[in-house]
């Protein structure tokens, strides 16, 4: 009797979290259904498909000269890897170093970190572009490195604050053991913050993916230089919408890919740095 008390006192947060899963699920479900429509149009009145093809996957993948996806999605994995790599470390050696280290000026350059952050980063885009010009840097995917890069610098707080969490005598045992600060910070502080450099990696690799206004200011018009969401975009013209919104869809689908498979491999390190990796008093 009591099991079923507390089933049936569950029972309105269930159909909450299920109503949730379908309003999060359901934009899913209509883009994948959209992605193998036969049938024309940028939308329709309906959400299953009367017939399904696998054309508007064989247009993607046909090397087309106007629409060259395949170039668009190796150009942003390119640059997606190489700013995941790049972010992470710069990330991680930030927080560790602000957050165990004690110097000059320490105090000040959290406060003016925290007050750069409130800022959105377009802001900065038209002197990011001129700079970039200098350099002769735009229309190359090295600039999109550099600017994705770039900007984990500033993204250090919530990596600081879970490198706050372990305890600084672990670090004051380990040198009295004669170990070294770089040994404590490989040794010991990576092992323990699995979570944390997931989380990061997962954002800096997740951002060359999703960024549209960067990449177009600095990739201008050379389409061989396109990311994913600057070329996808150029397909929904005013003439093109609704030959190619199915194919659009299609390119969506496939941009899920490589965040997916990412995902859950490092899903398991996340895990274990909750679970086998806490810090125990």
């Amino acid at each position: 009797m009591e099991k079923t008390a507390k089933r049936s006192g569950n029972l309105p947060t269930y159909l909450l979290i299920f109503a949730l899963l379908i309003v999060w699920l359901f934009p899913i479900l209509w883009i994948l259904l959209t992605s193998f429509r036969g049938e024309g149009g940028q939308f329709v009145s309906y959400i299953f498909p009367k017939k399904f093809t696998l054309d508007h996957y064989k247009f993607l993948f046909s090397g087309n000269a106007s629409y060259p996806f395949m170039k668009w999605f190796g150009n942003t994995l390119v640059v997606s890897v190489a700013s995941c790599l790049l972010s992470t470390a710069i990330t991680i050696s930030m927080a560790y170093v602000l957050s165990r280290l004690r110097f000059r000026f320490r105090k000040p350059f959290l406060k003016i970190a925290l007050v750069l952050n409130m800022f959105p980063g377009f802001m900065s885009m038209i002197a990011v572009y001129y700079i970039l010009k200098a350099l002769n840097l735009t229309q190359s995917l090295l600039a999109l490195v550099l600017i994705y890069s770039s900007g984990a610098a500033l993204a250090f707080y919530i990596a600081k604050g879970f490198f706050d969490t372990i305890p600084v005598s672990m670090d004051e045992s380990a040198m009295i053991d004669g170990a070294t600060k770089f040994q404590i910070f490989t040794k010991i502080t990576i092992p323990l913050s699995k979570p944390i450099i997931v989380y990061t990696a997962l954002q800096a690799f997740m951002s060359p993916w999703m960024d549209f206004i960067f990449a177009k200011v600095i990739m201008g018009d050379k389409v061989e230089k396109y990311t994913v969401a600057i070329g996808l975009y150029s397909m929904m013209t005013r003439d093109n919408a609704d030959n190619l919104y199915m194919a659009f869809t299609a390119g969506c689908v496939l941009i899920a890919i490589p965040i997916t498979v990412l995902f859950i491999f490092l899903q398991k390190y996340y895990v274990e740095g909750i679970t086998g990796g806490s810090v125990k008093g």
